[in-house]
């Protein structure tokens, strides 16, 4: 919580209204006394003093000049961009059957790819945005949650409250942006170890957050390549083994959800791009039940 410094600020003053009852700008504003005039300080020495008639003709004063029109509200703009307002995701229209598959690479989309540490998300997803034919973001919730510095709740610490609040902060942070990249025609990637037992923290908040449109797909190599991958990672991205082989468990849960699975063990990053382009383009044509 940030505290006051010196004086309070004045409240805003109302359209048509004075200031605020009870605030008194003499009071934390001191000045001159009103019933007498200021003396104006001494000129600075070589600088000619102010004549004290000034020789330039006055305008009369025009008391019945109209008054202009108060100006229209400006738009949310960037320079002389204007930038639509970003709102839900929806359900992407199913093809008509005479269509042929729609094409993921040419079309706006959110993803969020779904996995165990270790499975190559950040890795799939910032690949898969960097080779597409049309302006795509990578909003990684991870990096999201370490922009807090002082006070950041590292989950290797243990799950406590603080952390819970972080990564949902983290979350809806997500969900911001990429409404608003979408609402502006730019795809979204976005990667998350959602757990399918907690439906209303992970898959819930995503939709919440993002919208119904939100196209999901879960990354679940086997636990050896999770393992080995985990392994080269530093700093609080590595976690234990233990910790590991227990979040990858919680990941089996995925199978029978209906949601799209890729096992990228046997693939390298641009081969899971590809399948998971297929696996994109099937559920545009039919989304899944989430």
């Amino acid at each position: 919580m940030q505290h006051a410094v010196g004086s309070p600020l004045p409240p805003p003053h109302l359209p048509g209204h004075g200031p605020a009852n009870g605030w008194s700008p003499a009071a934390h504003h001191p000045g001159p006394h009103q019933g007498s005039a200021p003396v104006p300080p001494p000129p600075a020495p070589g600088y000619p003093t102010q004549p004290p008639h000034s020789t330039a003709p006055q305008q009369p004063a025009h008391p019945t000049a109209p008054q202009q029109p108060p100006a229209p509200a400006v738009p949310d703009t960037t320079g002389h961009v204007p930038l639509p307002p970003g709102g839900p995701v929806a359900v992407p229209s199913a093809p008509p059957a005479t269509a042929t598959m729609p094409e993921p690479a040419t079309t706006t989309l959110a993803v969020l790819l779904i996995g165990p540490a270790g499975a190559g998300k950040t890795s799939v997803a910032k690949y898969w945005a960097d080779h597409r034919r049309v302006p795509t973001a990578h909003i990684s919730l991870d990096d999201v949650r370490e922009w807090v510095r002082s006070g950041f709740a590292d989950p290797q610490s243990g799950w406590n409250d603080n952390s819970e609040a972080q990564y949902r902060l983290a979350r809806r942070t997500c969900g911001f942006a990429a409404r608003n990249f979408l609402a502006n025609g730019i795809s979204c990637i976005l990667d998350d170890a959602v757990f399918p037992d907690r439906p209303v923290v992970g898959l819930g908040g995503w939709k919440r957050h993002v919208g119904p449109g939100l196209l999901p797909v879960v990354l679940l190599p086997g636990l050896d390549i999770v393992l080995e991958r985990n392994a080269e990672r530093t700093g609080n991205r590595r976690l234990t083994d233990e910790e590991v082989a227990r979040i990858h468990g919680r990941m089996a849960g995925w199978y029978g959800s209906g949601l799209p699975i890729i096992d990228n063990s046997q693939l390298d990053v641009p081969e899971t791009a590809q399948v998971l382009d297929e696996v994109l383009a099937r559920s545009i044509a039919s989304p899944p039940s989430w």
